[in-house]
């Protein structure tokens, strides 16, 4: 099947997004079989391609709505990699972490608090992989 304009858009967007380590990481470990294959080429197309590559807003501002959504809806695995994808944005560590704690107030307190234990669990990993470099 030939690929279309956006799956490759989409490729080069997710790339951008998560880096190519992450990318090669979970081609190898998520996406090794032949259903999660599928399902990551029309995530590619259809969400990266179509979907982030809208106008309108920028990727760093994307990213920011995926941990509030991710939060809201106790997505923890979607989190914890839309929590590195805003840092590869620019967001910092104190901005994602006021983030998560002004949605105590909209959301509750046990929802912020399991996405504070993982993001800090990706912080502590994120700044391990930076020394390692």
């Amino acid at each position: 099947m030939p690929e279309s304009e956006n799956y490759k858009k989409g490729r080069e967007i997710r790339r951008q997004l998560m880096g190519d380590a992450m990318v090669q990481d979970m081609a190898a470990t998520t996406y090794d079989n032949p259903t999660m294959e599928k399902f990551g080429n029309y995530a590619s197309e259809a969400v990266f391609g179509m979907l982030w590559s809208r106008p309108g807003l920028d990727l760093k501002t994307r990213t920011l709505i995926c941990v509030i959504s991710d939060t809201s809806t106790a997505r923890w695995p979607e989190l914890a990699i839309h929590l590195r994808m805003a840092l590869r944005q620019g967001w910092t560590e104190d901005e994602l972490g006021e983030v998560l704690l002004h949605l105590s107030g909209y959301i509750g307190l046990p929802s912020v608090r399991e996405a504070m234990i993982i993001a800090n669990e990706i912080f502590q990993e994120v700044a391990s992989e930076s020394a390692g470099e």
